[in-house]
């Protein structure tokens, strides 16, 4: 059984609260394994003065949709002030000095996915920062990289052209570590010194990176609206790209990212296509089912879509990237006058394509509207995938596994 971060500071570590001022950076996924949420367990307890919680992307209880602005607010079981950190404009993603003001620690602890485009990642960064700038210190409470902490797979982000909310640090798209590891490698990018005055990690105890969520013991809470189980997380480094088109990522189904669809979409012609090109590439682990589908809400809201499912048949031989880029040339070539990449503004950003901020660069698009082939970048990815492991190796915190 692993033992989450959380757990362990109630348990080992209270002298990093007990008569200071705190507040919380949370979500849902912030329990313990009695599913007692952090906020109610830190806020009934004696030692702990609770000021302020912070809320990224989705609220401090997660009811709202991707891409919604989340207002300040009183949380009602607790009556203490919500802060949002993810509202209308960008600097509303960073928490301000006057939210900070007379706080001695935040404690943070949301539940990642390990993909790059997961906003919470650069929730935790923007408060590293600005922690920093207040004298304020950070407590990581760390969990498990939920699609292991060994498997890594796509580009770098080139954050001189392509830097937003969905890639802030040149992450790869799997990017194999936990929040923790991700904290210790922030300082790093941003230049915050690494000592336990600025961030302490609070690691999880029996989690080893060769580990599935589903081996932890640990109960599934969905880190967002449309992330309902764990193969939707694996699939998500791949199909979150999707966004980036006129195509539904399946957000209003019951399986967002693992189905897809749009009304103009062929699905015995697409699955014919994407079984072609797995036989072609050697896409392994996943199997491609033609179906319709009926979103509620999002795109296509109630109109019925040609679709495809994502069915994963072995998630240790699955490549999301690959498959979801293999997934986009077959649009491509399928649907020349009806498939588009989104042209509205993303994340923020209005002067570049959502499909590149989610890529990192220009390289997926490039090649899926040259009529290139998916191991050009298969080749690339592998040499950016390298060079990030070298990099992150300093912040790793957790057993290799495999008896390593």
């Amino acid at each position: 059984m692993v033992r989450v971060g959380l757990e362990c500071l109630l348990r080992d570590r209270m002298d990093l609260l007990r008569g200071r001022k705190a507040a919380v950076c949370c979500n849902p996924t912030a329990i313990l394994p009695d599913l007692r949420h952090a906020v109610d367990a830190l806020h009934g307890h004696g030692d702990v003065d609770l000021r302020r919680l912070f809320g990224p992307e989705h609220g401090v209880r997660g009811t709202e949709q991707d891409m919604v602005a989340v207002g300040e607010s009183v949380d009602a079981a607790t009556g203490l002030p919500v802060t949002s950190l993810y509202g209308t404009e960008e600097a509303s993603l960073r928490p301000q000095r006057q939210h900070l003001q007379g706080l001695d620690v935040l404690i943070f602890d949301v539940q990642d996915i390990g993909s790059r485009y997961y906003t919470y990642a650069y929730t935790l960064a923007y408060c590293l920062e600005a922690c920093a700038d207040a004298g304020v210190q950070v407590v990581v409470c760390d969990r498990p990289n939920p699609i292991r902490g060994d498997r890594r797979e796509g580009n770098l982000v080139d954050v001189g052209d392509y830097r937003s909310f969905v890639g802030r640090f040149p992450l790869p798209n799997r990017h194999g570590l936990t929040v923790g590891e991700l904290a210790h490698w922030f300082c790093g990018q941003m230049g915050i010194p690494r000592d336990e005055e600025a961030l302490l990690v609070i690691p999880c105890e029996g989690w080893r990176r060769d580990h599935w969520f589903d081996k932890t013991g640990l109960p599934w809470v969905m880190p967002s609206p449309n992330m309902p189980t764990l193969d939707t997380a694996l699939v998500y480094p791949g199909q979150c790209l999707l966004e980036g088109t006129n195509v539904s990522e399946g957000r209003g189904t019951t399986r967002p990212f693992e189905l897809c669809g749009a009304p103009w979409l062929q699905p015995q012609v697409l699955k014919q296509e994407m079984d072609r090109l797995a036989n072609k590439w050697g896409l392994e682990g996943v199997a491609f089912r033609a179906c319709a589908i009926q979103p509620t809400f999002h795109k296509f809201a109630g109109l019925m879509c040609g679709g495809l499912q994502l069915h994963i048949t072995d998630r240790e031989r699955f490549e999301p990237l690959a498959t979801t880029v293999a997934l986009l040339i077959a649009l491509k070539r399928l649907y020349p006058d009806e498939f588009a990449w989104r042209t509205a503004p993303y994340e923020f950003v209005s002067d570049r394509l959502a499909i590149d901020l989610l890529s990192g660069d220009t390289s997926i698009r490039d090649m899926v509207d040259g009529g290139g082939e998916l191991p050009e970048l298969r080749t690339a990815w592998r040499r950016w995938e390298a060079e990030f492991s070298e990099s992150v190796r300093p912040c790793l915190l957790y057993d290799p596994g495999n008896g390593s």
